[in-house]
């Protein structure tokens, strides 16, 4: 839904999903972006945190998303989701370079 750089991202999904329960009993993960077409990929390690706080859900809030959550912006199984990578992969060419996310915070 939203990223900060490469710090931060946002995303929602279902209180009811299994990410979410996955996500409460470990907070560890990661994000993967890839472009097939040159064979580039970006890794990003980090944490989930669960936000059903009703600020971030308002914040994120798009019309139409009462198709899956009909109690609106306040439907109980609604929730955000942020990310907070501490570091990363690069691969390209058959190259891996790691690296750690404060030393790229204005990329």
């Amino acid at each position: 839904m939203k990223n900060e750089g490469l710090r931060t991202f946002y995303f929602s999904t279902n209180t009811s999903s299994k990410r979410i329960a996955q996500f409460k009993e470990n907070p560890k993960a990661c994000l993967y972006f890839v472009t097939f077409s040159n064979w580039q990929g970006l890794m990003l390690i980090g944490e989930m945190e669960i936000l059903q706080d009703k600020e971030s859900k308002a914040k994120f809030w798009k019309n139409g998303y009462e198709k899956y959550y009909p109690l609106g912006v306040n439907d109980p199984d609604y929730s955000v989701l942020r990310f907070t990578a501490t570091k990363g992969n690069y691969y390209h060419h058959l190259c891996n370079i790691d690296f750690n996310i404060n030393e790229t915070e204005n990329l």
